[in-house]
């Protein structure tokens, strides 16, 4: 049988057959361009992440494993000058798991304190500057950090398309953690931490849906932020962000990366 465009029914039109162009020979076309963007893409996260391991120095320009924990660039003595935790901070026989999320008893957490030269850095998008629960975390991070004589160095996102950027900067900072703050932060701390190992982050008033081992959260029932299109871990209430409870949890947060609990929530009442 032959169709109307004159080709035998199951042959080919005859411009496929003769080499011209058609949509399958540019849908090709289409998809090759994609597939060379995305292995651009993977080739320069790869460069990346090989660029910040072999920058994994610590703050004080000493290579990471030399007087560090290895793959924190964080002091091995840190803990050993910050304060012991409390009973019921977490079961010392029972190490949490990766992600896991502890309970720790009110106040477990007060004989612990920023070591001596403790530096941090505050990440946050300064959109969020006028966002009550944002400004209350703020102001937050800067009394505890003028309580316990913190160095504090300021890193903040101009817009959405600087971010990613942001973290960036803020990791180029080689403090001995970052405390990320606001809800727009989650999602870019997400995305590149995991090429960051040596650096430790803190959020707070928000968690990362599946951390990795330099990425600790202290939350608390009403924040519970975990990123766009995913549930938070429970209601969100902005009012549940008061200055005193900012304080529990940062102060919580900051005894468990200190005392390698790290890579799991802090939730506090």
């Amino acid at each position: 049988m032959v169709t109307s465009s004159g080709t035998g029914v199951g042959q080919p039109p005859e411009s496929a057959r003769w080499g011209a162009p058609t949509c399958f020979d540019d849908a090709v076309t289409r998809l090759a361009a994609r597939t060379t963007v995305l292995l651009t893409a993977v080739a320069l996260v790869g460069a990346g992440a090989a660029v910040l391991a072999g920058c994994s120095a610590t703050p004080g320009g000493t290579d990471a494993g030399a007087g560090t924990d290895a793959g924190t660039g964080t002091s091995a003595t840190a803990h050993a000058t910050a304060g012991a935790l409390g009973a019921g901070f977490s079961d010392p026989t029972r190490p949490p798991a990766p992600e896991a999320t502890i309970h720790p008893e009110p106040g477990s957490w007060s004989g612990v304190h920023a070591p001596d030269g403790y530096d941090v850095v505050l990440l946050s998008d300064a959109g969020d500057a006028e966002d009550a629960p944002t400004r209350t975390l703020l102001d937050a991070v800067a009394a505890w950090a003028a309580d316990e004589d913190v160095t504090v160095t300021t890193v903040s996102a101009t817009d959405a398309d600087d971010r990613i950027a942001a973290v960036t900067r803020a990791i180029d900072e080689r403090s001995d953690l970052v405390i990320s703050v606001g809800n727009h932060m989650v999602d870019p701390l997400a995305a590149v931490s995991p090429t960051a190992l040596h650096q430790q982050f803190l959020v707070v008033g928000a968690e990362i849906a599946e951390p990795t081992s330099n990425v600790t959260a202290a939350d608390w029932t009403g924040g519970g932020f975990r990123g766009e299109g995913l549930g938070p871990s429970s209601h969100y209430d902005p009012s549940t962000f008061t200055e005193e409870r900012a304080d529990r949890a940062l102060r919580a947060g900051l005894a468990a990366v200190l005392h390698d609990l790290r890579g799991i929530v802090v939730w506090v009442r």
